[in-house]
């Protein structure tokens, strides 16, 4: 008798220990994703009024989590409430702690496959090189792409105040050039189409000047130019060319309002702009100092041989140019530079002030750095 009931409690406690080993198994792997590996997105309907045991009812039913109850006492136990109705795209890789976040705040988080960087004030065959490095297309195929005229014309009906007929014009290089904004762009495909990727970076600019798109026609000082285009009235196209000038004219933040505003002046007296990086686009040559003789190139992107902005942005300017391209500061300058020792700008209000200043902080310097190289 004894030995049976010895026996007997032995079976029960290996019972109650496989039995907790089982469900401490289960219950970790319901808190762990789906599937890792799976990175499709799913799309789940959570209606307004939801309560919790509908949402994790909804998430388990499309294969978002384990177990809705498991994710239930997650969220009782974590004290996250206050969920988001909407229509959402999970994938069963997202942790609980990302599906939790992204119900909160009605965005999808969850961590990326790869990330593109882009700084600001590339152009857009650079953009294709990091494009290259950072995927398995080459340079070539995004090119081919950024100037399909049908994917380009599909841009313009998803974009319609941002892409105009303007990027089309028979002087612009490349239609897509400074519309693909400078940021740090998360994927969750292994191979994301480069139309995906292009659309993003353009969604990017869009977001940029969305809050400028009521007020732009009200810059109408200055002669701008544009083809096909009353050239006394700004809009987006020249609002983004205007700020790859400056992106690629300032050497800080501080200076770009100041720069702006010096533009302005000059396109409201008829000035050219006589900015270097327009004469090296239109050379397609980039080297660190500008020859005299590059300045006759007959090109129209040459602001020194053209009056008002080039046809089209010569590179892509971040926030900070677009924002100092909308807000510039009202001064007395016409005339600027970067000193060759330092960096700091210097502000003229005539020409021969600013011959001066030349001669003492850019020229000076030169020779003596000549004399100091011969010696």
């Amino acid at each position: 008798m004894r030995k049976i009931v010895f026996f007997s409690m032995i079976v029960v406690i290996l019972l109650i220990l496989g039995a907790g080993i089982g469900g401490y198994s289960y219950i970790s792997s319901a808190l762990e994703p789906m599937n890792p590996d799976n990175n499709t997105p799913v799309t789940v309907e959570i209606p307004i009024g939801s309560s919790v045991d509908t949402i994790t009812a909804a998430l388990e039913e499309n294969n978002i989590v384990k177990d809705a109850r498991v994710y239930k006492y997650y969220l009782k136990f974590n004290n996250e409430s206050e969920f988001q109705a909407g229509t959402y795209e999970l994938t069963p890789s997202m942790t609980l702690s990302e599906i939790t976040e992204s119900l909160k705040t009605g965005k999808v988080y969850h961590e990326p496959l790869f990330s593109v960087t882009v700084p600001e004030g590339l152009r857009l065959e650079e953009i294709a090189s990091i494009i290259e490095e950072n995927t398995d297309y080459s340079a070539d195929e995004f090119m081919e792409t950024a100037t399909d005229s049908e994917f380009i014309a599909s841009l313009q009906e998803q974009f319609p105040e941002l892409i105009t007929d303007e990027v089309t014009a028979d002087s612009i290089r490349y239609s897509l050039e400074g519309y693909l904004y400078p940021a740090t762009y998360p994927f969750y495909e292994d191979n994301p189409e480069l139309e995906v990727i292009i659309t993003q970076m353009v969604e990017g600019t869009n977001a940029a000047f969305a809050p400028y798109l009521e007020s732009i026609n009200d810059f109408s000082a200055g002669n701008f130019t544009s083809e096909g285009e009353d050239p006394n009235v700004m809009t987006v196209h020249k609002a983004l060319t205007f700020a790859s000038l400056l992106e690629e004219e300032a050497t800080a933040s501080t200076d770009r309002e100041i720069i702006a505003g010096i533009f302005y002046n000059r396109l409201e007296d008829g000035m050219p702009l006589q900015t270097d990086p327009t004469v090296l686009y239109a050379l397609g040559e980039w080297k660190d100092q500008v020859l005299y003789e590059d300045l006759e190139i007959d090109h129209p992107y040459n602001t020194y041989q053209n009056a008002g902005l080039p046809p089209g942005p010569i590179a892509a300017p971040g926030i900070e140019s677009i924002e100092a391209a909308m807000n510039p500061e009202s001064t007395n300058y016409y005339y600027f530079l970067a000193a060759a020792e330092d960096g700091v700008v210097y502000y003229s209000e005539t020409l021969e002030e600013h011959e001066e200043k030349a001669e003492q902080y850019i020229y000076s310097v030169n020779e003596e750095e000549a004399d100091e190289t011969e010696e």
